[in-house]
């Protein structure tokens, strides 16, 4: 791609080594279109694009090109759940049902909202047979969930609720606030903070959205071991649909937060910062500080991956997360590389948003490359 490569936006001299591995990332490491950005003490110092927004490398990636960036969505949940608590609406350790009395059944009723934050609720897959298309009825969905039985006793183990803890948190914080999740982000903190990120993307916004594609065999979205767990936590969400109209337009707080990485390098930032974006405090340092506490360390059962976790945030881990050298580092991955995380040690924000999905397991060399010389450069 080096003859046609071209690298939009801007990056300070100092993290010259930075927008070199971005265009390395092109020129050796099989990237199609992405964007990365980094905030430090809550202003602007990375903000790169390039590549193609398409498959076919038609359609140039632009300044203001979104794109779905999966789980990363996961930890700005974990953030409406955060600004909910602190508002005392919600309480980590209050049973679930409290809120959501229907959730009491088949052994249900002592989940605390806590181990649904940290996936300890024992529910990572619907278990009963669903319609196509369920994913995008939230009734059906949440409905499902109030009535199974969890799949082991809850808190007893560990499995990551790919798609199932968007709902299981929407719904706690649709029942507290009266909105849906991606209202309550939109209204709450993305509009008021001029951050460009979607949790049911608005359909005049659709046409600014990049293709995301890539191979699927091995990663979660692999639909052809029919029998396995993670065959189930993903059955609703067929890889076919991610360039949908329909998808991108859904609220599936789990998986499909759409936007820029400079919009969600300055979340980041401002969660670096201790909860304050632009002067304005969204949450509050005691709050956000038990949100970003280690509820457990270990191997999760549903991909084997080892991780910290706080509540909906996965901790810094060096080696197994891209993140930097810092423990009290925080945020998530998204399936294919994508990451939006905090470091308060460094003071930033950073976000890395491809198109192109990284399969080959383990941290995405692209993501890893961009990390590495960004904290080369402080």
């Amino acid at each position: 791609m080096s003859e046609n490569l071209h690298i939009g936006g801007h990056c300070e001299a100092r993290f010259a080594k930075v927008r070199e591995a971005f265009a390395e990332n092109f020129n050796g490491r099989g990237e199609v279109g992405a964007a990365v950005a980094v905030t430090l003490a809550g202003a602007p110092v990375i903000d790169l694009w390039g590549g193609f927004a398409d498959q076919a490398r038609t359609r140039p990636w632009a300044e203001d090109t979104v794109v779905c960036m999966m789980s990363v969505a996961k930890a700005v949940t974990a953030v409406c759940a955060a600004m909910v608590v602190d508002r005392g609406l919600l309480d980590w350790d209050q049973p679930v049902a409290r809120y959501w009395p229907d959730f009491a059944s088949a052994g249900k009723a002592d989940i605390p909202v806590r181990w649904i934050l940290d996936h300890s609720a024992g529910l990572p897959a619907i278990t009963q047979a669903m319609p196509d298309g369920a994913a995008y009825d939230w009734e059906l969905m949440t409905k499902a969930l109030a009535a199974q039985a969890p799949l082991w006793p809850p808190g007893s183990a560990r499995a990551y609720h790919s798609v199932t803890l968007g709902y299981l948190v929407g719904e706690l914080v649709r029942r507290t606030t009266g909105h849906s999740l991606g209202t309550f982000l939109a209204d709450e903190l993305c509009r008021p903070a001029g951050i460009e990120y979607w949790i049911g993307l608005p359909s005049d916004q659709h046409g600014r959205c990049a293709e995301f594609f890539g191979e699927t065999a091995g990663t979660l979205f692999d639909q052809t071991r029919t029998d396995t767990l993670m065959h189930r936590a993903m059955a609703q969400v067929p890889p076919a649909d991610f360039n949908t109209d329909r998808f991108r337009g859904a609220e599936i707080p789990s998986i499909n937060g759409i936007g820029t990485a400079r919009g969600v390098a300055m979340l980041f930032g401002g969660l670096a910062a201790g909860g304050v974006l632009g002067g304005r405090r969204f949450v509050s340092e005691e709050v956000l500080g038990q949100a970003t506490t280690e509820q457990w360390h270990g191997t999760e059962d549903l991909l084997g991956h080892t991780r910290r976790m706080g509540l909906g945030f996965a901790l810094g881990l060096p080696g197994h997360l891209a993140m930097g050298p810092s423990p009290r580092a925080f945020g998530h991955t998204g399936a294919g590389g994508a990451i939006g995380f905090a470091d308060p040690d460094a003071g930033l924000g950073f976000a890395y948003a491809p198109n192109h999905m990284y399969s080959g397991g383990g941290i995405s060399p692209r993501l890893q490359a961009l990390v590495d010389a960004l904290y080369a450069a402080l």
